[in-house]
């Protein structure tokens, strides 16, 4: 049962990286790689001023954070007419540094005698064990950020974003400002990786600036896990698909490292080869009808 909790927690934790990643991947269809260094924003944010006693305004700090390393990758690519991939990795290795400085030079900061969002929790569900509490609290987290982003991609700037990435010309056509609507959807991505970080500092108690290796693949394999799994219908599905894959994502790495098919540290390896396998999908299915039509040629 601890495993079925700690992978449900820690997945719907993941579930903000994933709603992240789906939107720049999938949405904008941009391939924003500052996801490494937005998370470890969002990490060290919430770490410092939940040390300074304020584990709340230290997830929005996290969130907004994330925001403005979004609206940074943003500019690069809009403005200064750098491609989408070098604007993400400017961006995400600039923040390595800022990370650092936020975190006054130390590489890793400890909360186990701050207050958290968890221990709060805590003490307002004292009749639950500490695992339930983990996953209410997670779950809260990604359900709001589910709802206010469909929410979002409801309203007039949300559908420009979504046009965008549809069909970035047609929206230059129609006059809508598609730079800034790209630069909205970025910030928006990075703002929810962000807050994932900041989420997860406090849920495991400390925060490392090298704590964001790897997880761009991470959220790329809960979104695709999750695509795997609902099929891909409509903005809706979607992001509800990214929670549901990330834990799955959770799911499928406990069972690797719990009955020891590998050793923990191999999770990065897991997570790759579950992208490459998704992605090569099309690719076989593509020569599996060529290799159909040779042989009934053949015949």
């Amino acid at each position: 049962m601890s495993l079925v909790l700690g992978a449900l927690q820690i997945g719907f934790i993941l579930g903000m990286l994933a709603i992240g990643i789906y939107i720049s991947f999938r949405i904008l269809n941009v391939p924003d790689l500052t996801a490494e260094g937005s998370y470890t924003l969002g990490l060290v944010t919430s770490a410092v001023i939940t040390v300074g006693g304020h584990p709340y305004l230290g997830i929005l700090g996290a969130f907004g954070a994330g925001v403005l390393a979004g609206a940074v990758t943003g500019f690069l690519s809009t403005k200064l007419k750098i491609a989408p991939i070098l604007a993400g990795i400017i961006t995400a290795s600039g923040l390595y540094t800022i990370n650092l400085m936020i975190m006054g030079g130390d590489p890793v900061i400890s909360l186990f005698d701050c207050p958290t969002v968890y221990r709060s929790a805590y003490a307002v569900l004292p009749m639950l064990s500490k695992d339930v509490v983990k996953v209410i609290v997670s779950l809260a987290f990604s359900v709001v950020c589910c709802v206010l982003v469909i929410m979002f991609f409801k309203t007039g700037i949300g559908l420009s974003v979504r046009a965008v990435g549809d069909n970035e010309d047609m929206v230059r056509a129609s006059s809508i400002n598609a730079d800034r609507a790209k630069l909205m959807g970025l910030s928006l991505s990075n703002g929810l990786i962000s807050l994932c970080g900041g989420v997860y500092a406090q849920y495991i108690g400390t925060a490392d600036v090298n704590a964001g290796a790897g997880m761009l693949i991470v959220g790329l394999a809960s979104v695709i896990i999750g695509e795997m799994i609902m099929q891909k219908r409509n903005i809706v599905i979607g992001i509800i698909s990214a929670v549901v894959g990330s834990v799955g994502y959770r799911a499928v790495i406990t069972l690797v490292t719990s009955f020891h098919f590998l050793p923990s540290y191999a999770t990065k390896l897991v997570s790759a080869v579950i992208v490459a396998a998704a992605l090569a999908v099309p690719a076989v299915k593509d020569g599996a009808v060529l290799l159909r039509r040779k042989a009934s040629e053949d015949m």
